[in-house]
């Protein structure tokens, strides 16, 4: 039986997909900055270059069980209440980056599709989206990077709103997100 979210907390599995999506993001990114530590057509850095596209695929893969937990049940409120521009603009945040989560990996399967080249998936070759177009391929190309360049700053401003809340406006936004034994081990403490 699959958990709800409850007003309290997020359920084991919304947590367990946040942090296994975040470790498949961050590990996508790692491997296409590493990859040019390699010259190129090198085995290294086809292997890393698969392996983000695995990785990203993976991403696409889990955004829909992610959809479907994260508009189950509610969502755990935040105490104290943040103000309500707040409540809108982590609204817009998160929808931006749910929309990444699933237009990266697309244009990923695209780009691969319209170069011709094979879609590797864990053993697996993934049928082509679209017809073999190198011209198409580079457009493509070209914003995937673009979006990748701005998913860094996307990503980054999540994680600096959730030390803000956690640090600094000692409210439960962060801790609603961790698994139960750590978020009492890192409950902040109120103000005098």
């Amino acid at each position: 039986m699959i958990q709800k979210n409850t007003p309290e907390h997020y359920s084991t599995s919304s947590i367990a997909l946040h942090w296994l999506m975040f470790a498949l993001i961050a590990s996508a990114y790692a491997f296409i900055e590493l990859r040019e530590l390699f010259p190129k057509d090198s085995d290294p850095r086809e292997t890393m270059k698969a392996l983000h596209f695995m990785l990203g695929l993976s991403v696409l893969l889990l955004v829909l069980p992610r959809l479907v937990l994260r508009f189950q049940g509610t969502t755990p409120s935040i105490n104290p209440e943040p103000p309500a521009w707040q409540h809108s603009v982590a609204r817009i945040a998160h929808l931006t980056l749910y929309l990444f989560m699933v237009v990266m990996p697309l244009l990923g399967w695209l780009m691969l599709s319209a170069a011709g080249k094979p879609i590797p998936f864990f053993g697996l070759q993934l049928p082509a989206l679209i017809a073999e177009d190198k011209e198409l391929a580079k457009f493509i190309k070209e914003i995937h990077v673009t979006i990748g360049e701005i998913g860094y700053y996307l990503i980054g401003l999540h994680v600096l709103a959730a030390l803000n809340h956690h640090f600094f406006q000692r409210d439960t936004t962060l801790l609603n997100m961790l698994p139960a034994s750590l978020a009492y081990r890192f409950k902040p403490t109120q103000p005098s």
